[in-house]
């Protein structure tokens, strides 16, 4: 089989040999611990030990990956600039992964030693004891440790003065060591004797108090956000004994703040609500997590490291991943949460244990749709996954969700929301949250609405060596009969896939002309996403349902600028890319920050002469409201289908253009965007050639045992191909797998990226799959067009990896 070079340097290449040489001295029997131990889990991993030489090895692949840390906003510690300086400084490694469980779904707080002995939480004793251990982890791996409540606070008035009819005191507290520490205050009280509820919130959010006092609450405005900050010397004043981050500085002043609040009479000491907006977000609820005064709170949009978890927070989700929120705000996180970067499935921890920790108090998770920073399926995975808490405490009610439409900003509207939900969790009223989810989907529900019932011992146990077997077990040695067996895979694919539903094609605009509402695209209908910009080199066509694609859809065809007269009068014949994107459920194909920006990328592919056709998948972006009522409306389709049909009709709108050259329409696809590039590949002729990057693991193989989703990923998780859920724990079984499918696209050409450190994938299993696939592109004598680029890397779509795709959609890798 012909491989694509792998692109490794000589000191890439000793490392390998330095990994290998040290496998050889790993001491075997070493026991984890008991995950109630006094020591936080990673704990167990932090002293050098017989796998010190792996651990190294692992830290030099996450030194070759992280971005440079942005001191400019802040220190990585009080003792520390940056990531290294704090490497050298404590000699941290990081964990051995292979030792630690792969828990590739949220962590279960009603599980003690999850992927150990998975003992279910059923009494009061083993909730604390799990609440305790949850506290632990969460401050070894994301917030740091933060001192016990001080002993000597003292409170000085500074200023009182009357606003209308409310009282307005300034106070500073002082507290600590010689009273060092210090957290400036402003208390807005209305009038009346009390007592009355409060809402805190951060110094940057002042308006927000000020709708609260007007319906009867203290608001409490405390000097822990960007534009005052007095908690920033607690980092020296309690160095090195405690190493709480910025945020968790934050979180630890407006405990000091509920002390004071504490002492004053007229303070319902039961109702203190705690909101905070993006970073104050994160704070808030971590605030809340560690300390049980904070009677309810509202993270809003906080993103990753607040109501995101980090697991829905990689980068195949286009959140603010691990890597980014770290280095650019070196001061918030905890370094050691950058040892997960592309390894969340070892993470002990998630957000959701924050939540678990907040529960049965109210808890308020707010976000919206279509902001830069957010994900709102993973937001619905962690409030499900904390509703399972709440009902186990008794008190379902006090935990929420609420999203908005446009970006990250709020308005009145959403703080009034805020207030009332501390009203309902305060029984100061009855109106319940709405709690609308977008994603609520799940296998048993599905079942019960299909009717749908497979018995998985309907179907042969199977494997990936019998690509070249035909039904009577023959070989096959001729393209004919691979063809006839080829038909029976596709038939295979269609079954899991579904029934689709009738319909027409769209011819699309036919030409540049005819498009004639092409200055009316998404801004037509009120889309606040931004996408990538056009500029000397970029133009686009937008193409909006008047004379569109699919049904009824909305696509973007971004064009070479100096081909545009050829384009207009129709006699360019431009070949096209077309681009899936991943599971970026908020923006859809506009990848915005950093190493996840897709627009310079588009560029590359234009400046070569190439049109590139996008579109935001079915589920994600602008196109989130349509799914909602998916399976209520198509119980015997799946959203896999829809995507294929989606992309279906992109290819009838490119192959009917006539600048188009309908030979050269390739298809491009990262994460689920590449699962869609491969199924429609193989079902549709008309695609010329196939790039997928992480798109795949071999699904016979992708049993849990491997520790990544598994099958269940499809089926349960994200209701992507339902069917497939019947054959959860019979994996053999499953009709069709990734080898058949790509062999189904051959002749054409087909380029698997597959990182080496893809957490959701076994490169081992991908390389079968291709050995596999080979052999229908050798009986077509075209071996040269299947080929794998496997990088050191992790799940993403790197600049490396985006290079790749451009060379081999180019066919550069052929003239080479």
């Amino acid at each position: 089989m012909t491989i694509h070079a792998i692109k490794k340097n000589i000191n890439q290449i000793a490392m390998y040999i330095f990994f290998l040489t040290g496998c050889f001295i790993i001491l075997s029997g070493t026991s984890n611990k008991a995950v109630l131990s006094d020591k936080p889990l990673g704990s167990q991993f932090s002293q050098p030990d017989a796998d010190t030489i792996k651990r190294k090895l692992f830290l030099d692949q996450i030194l070759k990956l992280l971005p440079v840390d942005n001191i400019s906003s802040g220190h990585v510690s009080f003792l520390d600039t940056t990531f290294n300086d704090w490497l050298k400084r404590t000699g941290e490694l990081p964990p051995d992964f292979d030792k630690m469980p792969s828990i590739p779904f949220l962590p279960d707080p009603l599980v003690i030693d999850e992927g150990g002995k998975n003992i279910p939480v059923k009494t009061k004793q083993q909730w604390s004891e799990k609440r305790e251990w949850m506290k632990r982890e969460l401050q070894y791996y994301i917030t740091g440790t933060y001192p016990p409540a001080p002993n000597n606070l003292q409170a000085k008035i500074l200023s009182e003065k009357k606003d209308d009819e409310s009282l307005i005191r300034m106070v500073e507290l002082s507290f600590g060591s010689n009273h060092n520490a210090k957290l400036l205050l402003e208390l807005m009280i209305p009038p009346g004797k009390g007592p009355f509820p409060v809402f805190m919130t951060q110094w940057e959010h002042r308006g927000w108090a000020q709708i609260a006092v007007r319906r009867g609450y203290v608001g409490c405005v405390y000097a822990g956000g960007d534009d005052r900050d007095d908690t920033e010397k607690y980092a020296e004043i309690w160095s090195p004994e405690y190493d709480f981050t910025r945020l968790m500085r934050r979180a630890f002043g407006a405990s000091r703040a509920i002390d004071y609040l504490y002492t004053l009479p007229f303070i319902d000491k039961g109702k203190i609500g705690l909101s905070g907006h993006s970073r104050n977000g994160k704070q808030s609820l971590w605030a809340a997590a560690f300390d049980n005064r904070i009677t309810a709170v509202v993270s809003s949009s906080g993103g990753s490291g607040a109501e995101v978890p980090w697991r829905y927070a990689s980068h195949k989700y286009d959140v603010e991943d691990i890597a980014l929120l770290a280095c650019a705000q070196p001061a918030w996180l905890h370094p050691r949460l950058r040892f997960f970067i592309g390894r969340e499935n070892k993470l002990p921890v998630d957000q959701n244990l924050f939540m678990a920790l907040i529960a049965p108090r109210g808890l308020l998770l707010s976000y919206a749709k279509n902001e830069i920073a957010s994900n709102a399926w993973g937001i619905e995975k962690a409030y499900e996954a904390s509703q399972k808490v709440y009902r186990f405490l008794g008190n379902e009610n006090n935990v929420a969700i609420r999203s908005r439409p446009g970006q990250h900003g709020i308005t009145a509207t959403d703080i009034s929301a805020y207030v009332d939900f501390f009203d309902y969790v305060f029984k100061r009223s009855s109106h319940k949250p709405e709690n609308k989810l977008y994603y609520d989907y799940s296998f048993e529900n599905w079942v019960k609405q299909s009717g749908e019932k497979i018995n998985p011992l309907d179907y042969p146990v199977k494997s990936l060596d019998d690509i070249q077997m035909d039904a009577k077990g023959k070989t096959i040695n001729n393209i004919k009969d691979w063809e006839v067996k080829k038909a029976t895979i596709q038939k295979r694919m269609q079954f899991i896939i579904g029934k689709e539903p009738a319909g027409i094609s769209t011819p699309g605009p036919i030409s540049f002309a005819n498009n004639t509402y092409q200055s009316g695209g998404e801004e037509f209908f009120g889309s606040s996403i931004l996408r990538p910009d056009t500029n000397s080199v970029m133009a686009k066509m937008e193409i909006s349902p008047y004379a569109g694609f699919g049904d009824y859809l909305y696509g973007t065809l971004y064009y070479p600028r100096n081909k545009e007269a050829l384009i207009k009068n129709g006699s360019a014949k431009l070949p096209v890319m077309v681009y899936l994107h991943e599971y970026d459920y908020s923006k859809g194909f506009s990848s915005q920050y950093y190493d996840h920006r897709i627009q310079p990328f588009f560029e590359e592919m234009v400046s070569k002469g190439f049109a590139v056709f996008t579109y935001d998948m079915f589920g994600f972006g602008n196109r989130i409201d349509e799914q909602v009522l998916f399976y209520q409306r198509f119980p015997h389709w799946s959203k896999m289908g829809k995507m294929i049909n989606d992309l279906e009709g992109a290819i009838e709108t490119l192959v009917n253009l006539n600048f188009v050259d309908s030979t050269k329409i390739s298809v491009a696809g990262y994460s689920i965007g590449a699962t869609v590039a491969l199924y429609t590949a193989a079902l549709d002729s008309r695609i010329s050639s196939v790039v997928a990057v992480c798109g795949f693991t071999p699904m016979r193989l992708d049993t849990p045992q491997k520790g990544t989703e598994g099958i269940k990923g499809y089926s349960h998780l994200r209701g992507i191909l339902p069917r497939l859920g019947f054959l959860v724990g019979n994996e053999t079984r499953i009709p069709y797998d990734f080898h058949e499918v790509m062999a189904s696209i051959a002749p054409r050409r087909l380029l698997v990226i597959a990182p080496e450190m893809d957490k959701d994938a076994s490169l081992k299993d991908i390389n079968k799959s291709i050995q596999q696939s080979q052999k229908i592109y050798q009986l077509y004598g075209r071996p040269e067009n299947l080929q794998i680029f496997s990088p050191v890397d992790y799940n993403r779509f790197s600049k490396e990896m985006q290079d790749e795709t451009a060379e081999w959609i180019q066919n550069k890798k052929m003239e080479k």
